[in-house]
């Protein structure tokens, strides 16, 4: 991985990589054999030793998403424009802080998180059933700018990471002292942010500020076509959200979904004409699909898919992954891609920062421990809400269940979730640390015997119908070779470099040999 750095810390060779992956051919050559350098590091002697089928759920899901570059790339809904600005900020998450990263290391003896989660404000112009964060348009609460701000120069500095997610409320609302998200990613150009909205506010004035800013993409919630996006979003919306696609495709901007499997649109999910409609017809990049989690608004664990639709969901859209190479990232169901929970601040994971500036282990963990306006008024920083008890509490569940183990007894990462899959264990580690909740519902639902005993009921039935795939088809490929990921001995980032150099020298004959054609 150092030589790959290197070879994009080089002026020329970055050019040269950028405008390379312009050529169809030679992208698609690039692309595959990246998403084998970056997934071959999980083949390196570590004391984790993950099954080879997991490591190959990893490679499906990297080249799923270098395949959405090289779609969009090609049908034009990834300008070159916006390709150039977006590969000197993303590129920036391989080559940028890997000091800073060993510094934390060896300062906390542990790695830091990979990225944050910020929703800015809780104010929002839709009221959606079931809503994780309980936004409408009454409420108006809202980090300053400066805070704001902050968050993201800090995760650069001390954390060497240029990944930020924003969620909401709505985050193209937000706006503090005449500044919106537009500016605070154009004050952060060496930033790629991933905004989650509900789409309705994307006019074409919107989309044209977001290529110029060039490191923002859109994942726009969708529930389904429009009948069902509108049952739980608003009449509608569905059309408003399907002009907003309109622009930024118009724009040249990347976007992708974002989707709520819930007990009332699960069927629509499990059909292939649900994605394909996002994907073939209105341009869509990549999804990302959450399961309805019963916190926030109006909480109930009827809205939860069943375990047995949860498990045909898991084969849909792995079979999505895999044949049609789409990335589709569940979760839950992709925890193989993420070796499990990725709450808390856990090595390449992360923490949610609300608008109030509490701070929680994830969007959907409601119990806090710090807030970050404290944390500041203090003359402390990010680093220092790592280490309360409740967020070493849950990181110390997470290596028992899958980094602490043995190969062949890893904790089945189909079920990663203390939430949904381990609430007993997530309700002792609040009981012995005793974090505050968030709202009032999480105060309520902390105390709700019955909601507790239903999800440790779903956990268990989970289990049982998800074991018998993590025993048989994760574990048990210990046993075979590797799936899928071929000529893995080639496959490593010197292997890229040498490509890249191929590359170069291919180019740079072909200039030769025209130019002995014209003289």
């Amino acid at each position: 991985m150092e030589r790959l750095r290197t070879v994009f810390t080089s002026k020329w060779a970055r050019a040269l990589v950028r405008s390379s992956l312009l050529n169809g051919p030679i992208r698609r050559l690039l692309l595959k054999r990246a998403a084998h350098a970056l997934t071959n590091g999980y083949r390196r002697p570590t004391p984790y030793k993950p099954p080879p089928r997991v490591i190959d759920d990893k490679y499906r899901m990297v080249l799923a998403l270098l395949r959405a570059v090289d779609h969009g790339l090609s049908s034009g809904y990834l300008s070159r424009e916006y390709w150039n600005k977006l590969f000197d900020s993303f590129g920036g998450i391989f080559t940028r802080g890997r000091e800073r990263v060993e510094a934390f290391k060896a300062k906390y003896g542990l790695e830091p998180p990979g990225f944050i989660t910020i929703s800015p404000t809780d104010h929002c112009n839709l009221r959606c059933e079931g809503c994780y964060a309980s936004s409408s348009e009454a409420k108006h609460t809202k980090l300053s700018y400066e805070t704001f701000s902050r968050i993201v120069r800090e995760q650069k500095e001390l954390w060497g990471s240029h990944f930020t997610v924003i969620s909401g409320g709505e985050p193209f609302i937000y706006r503090d002292k005449g500044r919106t998200l537009l500016d605070l990613a154009a004050e952060h150009q060496d930033t790629f942010f991933q905004v989650f909205t509900n789409g309705t506010l994307i006019s074409e004035k919107v989309a044209e500020k977001l290529a110029d800013v060039g490191n923002i993409t859109p994942a726009i919630s969708v529930e389904g076509f429009a009948e069902q996006t509108d049952q739980r979003r608003g009449k509608g919306v569905h059309k408003r959200i399907l002009k907003g696609m309109e622009n930024l495709r118009q724009a040249g901007v990347p976007f992708g979904i974002s989707v709520t499997a819930t007990s009332k649109n699960v069927d629509i999910l499990l059909t292939d004409e649900f994605w394909d409609f996002y994907f073939d017809q209105q341009g869509a990049l990549y999804s990302w699909l959450f399961q309805y989690m019963p916190v926030g608004r109006a909480y109930t664990l009827s809205l939860m898919i069943s375990p047995e639709k949860r498990m045909q969901l898991y084969h849909h859209v792995w079979r999505h992954v895999r044949e049609k190479e789409r990335f589709i990232a569940d979760f839950w169901n992709s925890g193989t891609v993420s070796t499990g929970c990725i709450a808390a601040g856990v090595h390449g994971g992360y923490f949610h920062i609300l608008w109030d500036g509490q701070v929680t282990p994830c969007v959907f963990n409601h119990y806090s421990t710090d807030n970050i306006n404290d944390v500041y008024a203090r003359g402390d920083n990010l680093d220092c809400v790592l280490f309360s008890p409740y967020f070493e509490g849950i990181r110390k569940w997470q290596r028992a269940y899958v980094y602490d183990r043995p190969p062949g007894e890893m904790g089945n990462v189909i079920a990663p979730c203390p939430i949904r899959d381990h609430y007993a264990c997530l309700y002792d580690i609040i009981q012995e640390t005793h974090p505050t909740p968030q709202d009032q519902a999480a105060a309520e639902a902390i105390q709700d015997a019955e909601y507790r005993k239903g999800l440790i009921d779903y956990g268990e039935r989970f289990l049982k119908v998800s074991d018998p795939v993590w025993r048989d088809v994760y574990l048990a490929s210990y046993n075979d070779a590797p799936q899928g990921v071929a000529n893995q001995s080639r496959a490593t980032p010197a292997y890229l470099a040498r490509t890249i150099h191929l590359v170069h020298e291919a180019r740079r004959k072909l200039t030769q040999s025209l130019r002995s054609l014209l003289s």
